[in-house]
């Protein structure tokens, strides 16, 4: 075999990718790199209020594993060069089956908050729910995310006027929905949290100054914007001892009874594990119900949405949508709960990873992934749109 010396032009066009300055997003690709990516750029504190659970987590654990557990049983030699992933959630189109869950705090995260995640979900053409205990307000948001399709949701508050104010302002500043989380009648026991110290405003320990301090970033976004508060609700009080304070533990049924006479939109209620509860919250005027056990933030060996999910569809799915809410960290995971019956998944922690890991531009980049992922499992299960998922093609590992 004859050699020869290499040309500039061959070796230059071999090597030279490794050695150009690689775009930052490019190198995230899963949401575990999402994750680990935040966990450098944010202080202990922080990082552990998202990735953390109740107690042991061992819900949050089983949440996620649960679909490791998902066993597909593909199509083949069907035609699926065009795809198309939309659906309708409520009646409205969404780009493909993903709704933007509520989450606390998410100023703490970055700066940019609640508007910068709303303004990537308007463009990826998926709904956002903003938290009560969101750090933006209902008029900040309409304001600064205009063109999102906005949610809200709803802790009933002992002082019902003040439930109602928040729902009028929310009905004025254009939001379409309303979630009613039901699974939080007290604080579950974040423990992490109990650990770091957390409060609002963070309680500055030495510890966790020191830790603050080897993230510049996150530290110099933090002081030099305004200042954390529940803007909805006014209050800039510590989550737990505002959760068993201005919360109401004694909410029954009869409140998503008179909520349903005080909000004309959709009725979402988020929390369910149960056929019976399910059953009896569309009797009092739910259109949809999230199966739901909070992330594993609240009761923990509470059971797993995905494997209560098909039962509850089952019993209620003629009569209102359900959704999937808890453990979703990939299109497959998507594609996963809408075939086993969920309308839409609920996805939380992931765009938040996304916005501490890399801003506004980190949420753009999830949810493009995200729907890129849908649709490359829609392909490789045979199928060419989101309403032929079903049942048929999904198993579970023994």
């Amino acid at each position: 075999m004859r050699r020869r010396a290499p040309r500039w032009s061959e070796v230059a066009g071999f090597a030279g990718p490794a050695f150009r300055r690689r775009d930052r997003l490019a190198t995230l690709r899963t949401c575990a790199d999402f994750q680990r990516a935040a966990r450098r750029r944010t202080p202990r504190a922080v990082y552990d209020y998202v990735a953390g659970g109740a107690e042991r987590e061992v819900s949050l654990a089983r949440s996620t594993a649960a679909f490791d557990d998902v066993v597909w049983h593909p199509h083949v030699l069907r035609d699926v060069a065009a795809v198309d992933p939309s659906t309708t959630v409520l009646g409205r189109p969404v780009a493909f089956p993903v709704v933007l869950g509520p989450t606390g705090f998410t100023r703490m995260m970055r700066a940019e908050g609640e508007p910068a995640v709303a303004r990537a979900a308007g463009r990826a053409g998926v709904p956002y729910a903003l938290s009560t205990v969101g750090t933006t307000s209902v008029e900040r948001l309409a304001a600064q995310a205009p063109d999102a399709e906005r949610w809200l949701q709803l802790y009933v508050m002992r002082d019902r006027g003040l439930t109602r104010s928040l729902l009028a302002r929310a009905a004025e500043s254009g939001f379409g929905t309303l979630v009613l989380t039901v699974d939080v009648p007290v604080s579950g026991a974040r423990l992490r949290d109990v650990h770091n110290g957390l409060t609002l405003p963070p309680s500055l320990s030495l510890r966790t100054l020191a830790d603050m301090a080897r993230r510049p970033r996150w530290l110099w976004d933090a002081l030099t914007t305004e200042p954390l508060a529940f803007e909805s609700l006014g209050a800039a009080d510590e989550l737990s001892s505002l959760i068993n304070s201005v919360f109401d533990p004694s909410v029954t049924v009869a409140d998503v009874e008179w909520l349903r006479t005080e909000w004309s939109g959709p009725l979402v209620v988020k929390g369910v594990l149960r056929v019976d509860d399910a059953k009896t919250v569309v009797a009092a005027g739910a259109d949809a119900v999230a199966v739901s056990n909070h992330g594993g933030r609240q009761l923990d060996r509470a059971a797993t949405a995905l494997r209560v999910l098909p039962d509850v569809v089952d019993a209620v799915g003629a009569d209102a949508e359900v959704y999937l809410d808890g453990g979703v960290r990939s299109g497959a995971d998507v594609a996963a709960a809408v075939a086993l019956g969920a309308r839409a998944a609920f996805v939380a922690r992931p765009y938040l990873y996304a916005l501490m890991a890399a801003g506004e531009a980190g949420v753009d980049h999830l949810l493009a992934l995200l729907q890129a992922d849908y649709v490359r499992t829609l392909q490789l299960l045979g199928v060419t749109s989101t309403a032929e998922l079903d049942r048929d093609l999904v198993g579970w590992r023994p």
